[in-house]
């Protein structure tokens, strides 16, 4: 599993990014979790507001932080 955090590195991008390393640590699961802050590649996956939330290259959230439990959700299916 890869999950991308889109963000140029604000308040929201860096909780979001914290939510889901605690999210993959109390799933007891392992992911490769990578930053991306390019704004072109931001904008390829159609993320007009950040922070963005990639999981295996399909946009699950945009435009606000998810919070541990959302980001459970998405992770346990």
């Amino acid at each position: 599993m890869v999950i991308k955090i889109l963000g140029t590195g604000c308040k929201k991008c860096v909780t979001t990014q914290s939510n889901v390393n605690i999210a993959l640590k109390e799933l007891d699961m392992e992911a490769e979790v990578i930053k991306v802050e390019d704004l072109p590649t931001i904008m390829a996956y159609g993320v007009m507001s950040t922070p963005g939330l990639v999981v295996d290259e399909k946009v699950v959230f945009m435009g606000k932080v998810p919070s541990i439990a959302e980001i459970k959700d998405i992770l346990k299916v």
